[in-house]
């Protein structure tokens, strides 16, 4: 098992021993720190008395903490920690790898080396070289890591939790927990969900700070589906269809604890996990604020211009950041609102909780012509959905540009909504491109966060049409 001790990388620990003493919140779920003297890991914010430096070992994954024997501590609970990118500097692969065994349900290791392109023996390798687990240890971490934070902030039976975390009992779950931690589900439990008997789940979903809401919550109040969105002073819901599951989702901001408070309704509970991570990838919760805000001052932007906690907002899925890039291709983000609205209310389809918006089958199912643009765009929307059927997913770029229509503006829009990718500069965007001008960026400076400056350009922008509107109206009450 490596930890920072055996890395060598004495800046990075001198670093790490700074945020802990500090108790610096902008390194909450970059790291734990284990203390050898009471087997317990905590974050880095916990506030607990601090060890000494000799008796504290450092790693990046809760995971590894847990394979070496230490437990979770009660006080900050590590698994309430946001999640972060625990992989800087390592392959692709094994980024990929990690994220696609902690998802649940969880798949065969066979299936998810295929869907890598590598053997399984080398997937076995890359998680011993990285982490010192293998993939099942993975997927069993990530299961009972899952379960510990249903036990302790919801009123699930001990039963469903089993069933939501992929387990085919609540024996199972015992067993594992027994295994892995020495305790019970009961001993998890927090006694003040004991009594919970409602339909409603409720979790806590945390964000890297500081998280700017506000810039949040106006963006997709742009962009809002009239009929589907909900977004007030300090909430997003809406209902949704997850594979053959139907449900609604409500986050409302918690300043206090930087975090959302999620109430979410679901009809199958083994999706509880996707859905929240679905949800944590729409709201940006996991990005790097300091990081990117670092970045962006390197690409020219003065701080002044700066956003702090600039979250890029993404979609639901990609299939709706596909039908809002085709049909807004070369008009304003206002007249391409208009168009997904007017796509989305004439479709109308409904679920059990509410509206929700349409699958590439229902845009199929009869012309687009009611949608007042050109026909080859009509043409592009239809084939776009095709392909989407075709593939059973969004494709990827190199698919998606054989189709009439489809050019690298609209694949760039797909991955910055639909997947929140986060090194993507929209070059090719007229806005974009005239503010990155008027304020001399560099924009390959700010890799690998070069999505937010793409978005700083459009918040720069609308600020300064807003102010221009200000005064005019100003001037006009003078007169």
């Amino acid at each position: 098992m490596t930890s920072l001790q055996d890395t060598g990388s004495r800046d990075l620990r001198r670093q790490y021993s700074q945020a802990r003493q500090s108790r610096d919140p902008r390194f909450d779920g970059i790291f734990f720190v284990a203390v050898m003297s009471t087997g317990i890991f905590c974050r880095p914010i916990c506030p607990a008395r601090l060890p000494m430096e000799k008796n504290v070992r450092y790693f990046t994954l809760a995971a590894q903490a847990l394979q070496e024997g230490f437990r979770p501590c009660l006080r900050c609970r590590p698994d309430s920690a946001p999640d972060s990118p625990a992989w800087r500097g390592v392959a692709t692969t094994t980024e990929r790898a990690q994220r696609l065994l902690s998802e649940l349900p969880a798949k065969p290791v066979s299936q998810i080396a295929q869907r890598l392109g590598i053997s399984e023996r080398y997937l076995h390798g890359l998680m011993r070289q990285h982490l010192g687990l293998t993939p099942k240890q993975v997927q069993i971490y990530s299961q009972l890591w899952f379960a510990r934070r249903l036990l302790q902030q919801t009123g699930l039976s001990v039963t469903d939790i089993a069933f939501a975390c992929g387990l085919q009992s609540a024996r199972r779950l015992q067993d594992l927990m027994k295994k892995y931690w020495d305790k019970t589900p009961t001993m998890l439990r927090n006694s003040e969900n004991q009594s919970q008997h409602s339909a409603d789940i409720n979790l806590f979903l945390p964000c890297q700070t500081p998280y700017n809401w506000p810039q949040v919550r106006d963006f997709i109040a742009a962009h809002k589906l009239e009929r589907v969105e909900d977004i007030g002073e300090n909430h997003y819901a809406r209902a949704f269809d997850w594979q053959q599951s139907e449900g609604h989702i409500k986050a409302v901001f918690n300043s206090a604890r930087c975090g959302f408070d999620v109430t979410l309704k679901l009809t199958d509970l083994q999706y509880i996990q996707p859905v929240m991570g679905n949800l944590a990838r729409m709201l940006d919760t996991n990005a790097q604020p300091e990081l990117i805000h670092d970045a962006l001052l390197s690409s020219g932007v003065s701080e002044q211009y700066l956003t702090r906690g600039l979250r890029f907002p993404g979609t639901w899925d990609a299939f709706e950041a596909g039908c809002r890039a085709i049909v807004g291709q070369q008009i304003s983000f206002k007249a391409a609102t208009s168009y997904i609205n007017r796509l989305d209310n004439h479709i109308d389809k409904q679920n059990q909780f509410g509206a929700v918006f349409p699958t590439a089958q229902d845009v199929l199912k009869q012309p687009v012509d009611f949608l007042k643009m050109p026909a080859s765009r009509q043409r592009t929307l239809m084939a776009f959905a095709e392909s989407c059927i075709h593939h059973g997913d969004v494709p990827d770029s190199q698919i998606l540009l054989a189709v009439k229509g489809i050019g690298p503006w609209t694949c760039q829009y797909i991955a910055l909504r639909g997947y929140n990718a986060c090194d993507i500069y929209l070059k090719g965007d007229l806005i974009v491109r005239n503010m990155a001008e008027a304020l001399s960026v560099s924009p390959d400076s700010a890799a690998p966060w070069r999505s937010y400056l793409t978005l700083q350009m459009w918040h720069i922008a609308l600020e300064e049409r807003a102010q221009a509107a200000a005064q005019k109206t100003k001037k006009k009450r003078a007169e």
